[in-house]
């Protein structure tokens, strides 16, 4: 017992000592995530924050402070990627039912926390870091009310260790007022809009959920504990997010008329695509936009075709807060592909600098984290990573050196092993 208990103190110190060694980067050029350029850029680590933002010209820092300094000269430096929405850790396989841990059985499930089926030892996490993704919103799917989501660190050995901000917020998937039926896959032939005939019925039942929260949450005694409405207390005292997943133009108005109606402090559309025709109702309310997979085909026959492309540009110009998404089709595996969304927006109306901030800031914003990331600052955590090329570009963004509170993380992963391997073997230079 007595060794094990050395093996374990020794393992902490080491660990101890990862996480706080100090380190000064210099040279590169620094996307701080805030629509802010530093070129020749210094920036210092210690005990896991930012403790300096400067430039090379100035003279108001000490190198000798700093145990190891990090030479990023020619290359660029960028805030840690934050994925939100994300099934990521949660399934391996989609086709491999076995392997998929984000749904629960049942309508409402408030209290379903996605934290604690987090899998850390995910083969698809070491290939997300590769691209820059550093934090990731871990988020349950099925249902009227999918449970709760949190907010992950993308290391460490469990669950426990991962934890950045513990159930951010609860997913509601908003009933469809109307729908149609995909009639012919190859063609992408659709039949005619139906009305959803249990419509009345699902807003009534979720309305009474809502109703029974408010009053189970301000009742002085309470006789039995109710985990469906403590887990919805937070959304009614603005701790917690209302992340509301819909997509039509008649559906955000009904949920943002929700929003109103419960003095929900703090919400936000998931999805989003027909957004930018309400934008004014969206900005007056305070409503935020996660923008759904641009790399898609327009909502509707009539839209542009560059229609999703321009969403974050069009919700820029009027002034709603928005970040990007990449829920769909192979969509943990596909978190990799998020800083070529940025990419995508920016070839569509954002600056690249608004770009890197849809997918860094304006992320942590949303998801109430910003205080202490998503953005390259002072007291801030040291979540960043160092880029040789554009890191918004798939051709040229190669990460090299990442940080998650200062600690230096491993950016080996499956592809990459599997790619030296095969090079050795055909002798390929």
């Amino acid at each position: 017992m007595k060794k094990i208990v050395l093996v374990l103190s020794v393992f902490s110190a080491l660990s101890s000592f990862a996480q706080n060694k100090s380190v000064l980067i210099t040279g590169g050029t620094a996307h701080l995530g805030n629509d802010s350029i530093i070129q020749n850029a210094v920036i210092g680590i210690k005990d896991g924050k930012i403790n300096l933002v400067t430039t090379t010209v100035a003279s108001n820092y000490d190198k000798n402070s700093y145990t190891e300094i990090i030479d990023a000269t020619g290359k660029q430096i960028y805030p840690g990627f934050i994925a939100p929405n994300s099934t990521l850790g949660l399934t391996e396989i989609e086709a491999v039912r076995a392997t998929n841990d984000f749904r629960e059985t049942g309508v409402s499930l408030p209290n379903m926390r996605t934290l604690i089926a987090y899998n850390t030892d995910s083969k698809l996490i070491p290939t997300v870091r590769t691209n820059g993704i550093l934090l990731a919103e871990i988020t349950p799917r099925g249902g009227i009310i999918s449970g709760t989501s949190s907010i992950v660190m993308l290391d460490g050995w469990n669950w426990e260790d991962a934890a950045y901000k513990a159930d951010d917020g609860i997913h509601i998937n908003w009933p469809r007022i109307v729908s149609r039926k995909l009639l012919d896959e190859d063609n992408l032939l659709w039949g005619p809009y139906e009305k959803n005939k249990e419509y009345n019925r699902q807003m009534t039942e979720l309305k009474k959920l809502f109703d029974d929260a408010k009053a189970y949450n301000e009742a002085e005694t309470k006789e039995e504990t109710n985990l469906r409405l403590e887990a919805l207390k937070g959304i009614l005292d603005g701790s917690k997010t209302l992340f509301i997943h819909t997509n039509e133009v008649k559906e955000i108005v009904e949920a943002v008329n929700f929003v109103k109606q419960y003095q929900i402090k703090k919400a936000a559309i998931v999805g989003g695509k027909d957004s930018w025709m309400v934008t004014q109702l969206l900005k007056e309310n305070n409503i935020a936009v996660v923008v759904a997979r641009l790399h898609a085909l327009p909502e509707h026959p009539e839209e542009d075709v560059d229609g999703p492309y321009k969403l974050p540009f069009l919700l820029q110009q009027a002034g709603v807060l928005y970040c990007l998404n990449n829920e769909g089709d192979m969509e943990a595996a596909g978190t990799r592909n998020l800083p070529f969304l940025a990419g995508t927006a920016a070839a569509y109306g954002l600056t690249k600098e608004q770009a890197v901030k849809a997918i860094t800031l304006n992320t942590a914003r949303i998801l109430g984290i910003d205080k202490t990331t998503g953005s390259i600052e002072t007291g801030k955590d040291a979540t960043l990573f160092i880029s040789t090329g554009d890191a918004l570009d798939m051709r040229t963004n190669n990460v090299e050196k990442a940080f998650i509170k200062g600690k230096s993380i491993d950016l080996n992963n499956d592809q990459k092993e599997l790619y030296l391997k095969y090079k050795n073997k055909y002798g390929l230079k």
